[in-house]
């Protein structure tokens, strides 16, 4: 992979949106993540700075912009520093009640 992208189940992984990297690529194949608004279901796709992630949990929904590409899993803090959250408020995760 070039050096300016990175595998979307590694990404996840270092940005603590997964315990595991293995559950990081369950999340992609089950459908959960959306890169740039696509529905991504291949772990290894290839993530760029500049990208616009959507993490769809059960009780939560991350929109996030890539930062940086990770090096390692470090610490929280550290792990913050790889996206800026697009969420509507000041950044913490959104979960929107179905108002329908």
């Amino acid at each position: 992979m070039r050096e300016d992208r990175q595998r979307l189940d590694k990404w996840l992984w270092y940005a603590r949106f997964a315990k595991t990297r293995s559950f990081a690529a369950r999340l992609v194949t089950d459908g959960y993540v959306r890169v740039n608004g696509e529905r991504v279901e291949n772990a290894a796709k290839a993530l760029a700075v500049g990208d616009v992630v959507t993490v769809a949990a059960v009780h939560t929904t991350a929109v996030v912009r890539v930062q940086e590409l990770g090096r390692r899993r470090g610490p929280a803090p550290e792990a913050r520093r790889l996206y800026a959250a697009l969420d509507r408020d000041d950044g913490a995760l959104v979960s929107a009640p179905d108002t329908r």
